[in-house]
């Protein structure tokens, strides 16, 4: 055994060093493609050990790759080499404390804890996190979506952000700092503050903050309701969403973040809407956010066969999450992983989940609501409008009188319809995987674009030339339709490139002013834009931390 691993397993317990590949593949496989080469997996239960590993790891020269829950979508919290030093996955799950400030109006996050923990330590207080629903039914970190600068889907929110962070960087030096901008005084030495937070946060040091109330950067709702606007309402790269931990695509050790929480509304209503016209759903997006007292809560749009889809291959991640909730997703995840590993090696089968739980779920009577099912037999597209408070009484009054005598149609559901339509949204990426897997060597390659289009785009709905449609098998199409942040996932036809695709798609986007990705990291599936890579470099000048995050070179210094 090297003197490096020795040494970790001083620092963590010995079980909490993983070096055998076959346990630590889970760690280094994308969630939807791609795995890479890592000398171990580290899981750290305390700050101060997290500490000491990041110590190690630059006497030794490690390139650190910081993970949560690794529901990343673009290959952004795994290895994908070729690297000029050895790989070290942290793995930050243990560390999952929630310190609420302000009687729960912020919340000091410690970097593994995850959306729906958060959500249900908010539930006493009558308040919610950044986000809900989508990314926490996977188990997404607080902090994942604060160094990814994701949107999320509610309407009034726009990018997960704060200025208030901690964070360890490697200097030009080479030297390891820890930058506290929390706004919270912890003490003035590394070992001082980092011991305070894992101690439990003693109520005494809430009297000392200084500042734990977010320092805004946007007015989102100023900006998405501006529908004239040249320019997309939310993107990655965007320059005022990027600061310390924010944006940081881990280019930082990120060790807590305190986020402002958002008050839950006393009432909310879901209307289903569907049309045949993509223009007359450009004309509502229009209406409601230009003349609305109220802004929509969500208003997530999927074309029918992306309705058709999830529903088929999301049937039983929906069921799960509707009956058992959030919390059993990862379980199943890795219980999946770990099936699937051990039958490849038995039995030399590839995907032999997907394919049993398939031949389960075709069992299954569709289990989408009677007027759901009928809006996908009449509507090529469909729109979950999620409003709250005097919204509804809006929203009534305006769909009434929009919708009269149109070539559409829409209905207000009841509380088992707007619980399955959200899910049946949300399961999508898992769907697409899963229709994937099962159709196996019959098709080629995943294809998925993350797009922010302009607020005033009105051919919002893709139609793409013949040049590139024959390369497609199955389009699909959903996204947070009053953000004009918009997911598109292609399964290419056998034989066809990714990238050789992916390359002609982003050309037509730039033509149309599109911004991508809209609201995940580059990772390793789009190119840096100029301003994001140097903020990039300026955060790790000698590449130590995930290199070769958006299109970057790997090597040390970023040669």
């Amino acid at each position: 055994m090297n003197e490096f691993i020795t040494n970790l397993q001083k620092i963590v317990t010995p079980k909490n060093v993983i070096t055998n590949p076959r346990k630590t593949e889970r760690f280094r496989t994308a969630y939807r493609a791609g795995v890479g080469e890592a000398l171990c997996v580290v899981k750290p239960e305390k700050l101060l050990e997290f500490w000491h590993v990041l110590q190690l790891c630059v006497e030794f020269d490690k390139i650190i790759i910081v993970q949560a829950a690794n529901t990343g979508l673009t290959q952004g919290s795994t290895p994908m080499g070729p690297y000029d030093r050895d790989v070290v996955i942290i793995n930050t799950l243990k560390m999952n404390k929630i310190f609420l400030l302000n009687n729960g109006e912020n919340a000091l996050c410690l970097p593994g804890c995850s959306l729906s923990e958060l959500e249900e330590k908010l539930k006493p207080f009558n308040r919610l996190p950044h986000s809900v629903l989508g990314s926490s039914c996977f188990g997404a970190s607080v902090v994942g979506g604060v160094c990814n600068n994701s949107g999320g889907a509610l309407v009034h929110r726009g990018p997960a952000y704060t200025e208030l962070s901690l964070f360890a960087k490697i200097n030009k030096k080479g030297e390891l700092e820890l930058i506290n901008h929390l706004g919270i005084e912890l003490g003035e030495n590394a070992i001082e503050i980092i011991e305070k937070l894992d101690n439990e946060f003693p109520d005494k040091l809430v009297n000392n903050q200084k500042n734990t109330t977010h320092k805004k950067n946007t007015n989102y709702e100023q900006i998405v309701r501006d529908v004239n606007a040249n320019t997309p309402a939310r993107f990655n790269a965007n320059p005022i969403c990027l600061k310390d931990a924010s944006g940081c695509a881990g280019k930082v050790a990120v060790f807590a973040v305190c986020m402002d929480t958002f008050p839950a509304s006393d009432i909310q209503k879901t209307f289903y809407i569907g049309t045949n016209d993509p223009d007359q759903f450009q004309i509502l997006r229009k209406k409601i956010l230009e003349d609305f007292n109220s802004l929509p809560v969500i208003g997530e749009y999927m074309s029918r066969q992306t309705v058709e889809i999830s529903e088929k291959y999301g049937k039983d991640l929906s069921l799960v999450i509707k009956f058992f909730g959030s919390k059993a997703i990862n379980q199943l995840f890795s219980l999946k992983l770990t099936v699937d590993k051990f039958l490849s090696v038995l039995f030399k089968k590839e995907g032999f989940s997907d394919k049993f739980l398939q031949v389960l779920c075709d069992l299954i009577p569709c289990i989408l609501p009677k007027r759901i099912k009928s809006f996908k037999k009449k509507y090529q597209h469909h729109l979950i409008l999620k409003m709250e408070n005097n919204g509804i009484e809006e929203a009534k009054i305006f769909l009434s009188k929009f919708f009269d005598k149109r070539n559409a149609s829409w209905f207000e559901c009841d509380d088992n319809e707007a619980r399955l339509a959200e899910i049946n949204r949300f399961v999508t990426a898992a769907a697409v995987i899963r229709k994937k897997n099962i159709l196996g060597d019959r098709t080629g390659p995943i294809l998925a674009l993350d797009i922010a289009l302009r607020r005033n785009e009105k051919n919002w709905f893709e139609i793409l030339p013949q040049t590139i449609s024959a390369d497609i098998h199955t389009a699909l199409y959903y996204g947070h339709f009053f953000c004009h942040v918009m997911h598109h996932d292609y399964i290419l036809e056998p034989g066809v490139s990714a990238e050789k695709t992916k390359d002609k798609m982003l050309k037509l986007l730039e033509q149309k002013g599109a911004e991508y990705p809209a609201e995940h990291n580059v990772g390793r599936h789009y190119i840096a834009k100029q301003n994001l890579a140097d903020f990039y470099k300026e955060l790790d000048p000698t590449n130590s931390f995930n290199p070769g995050i958006g299109g970057l070179p790997t090597g040390r210094n970023y040669t």
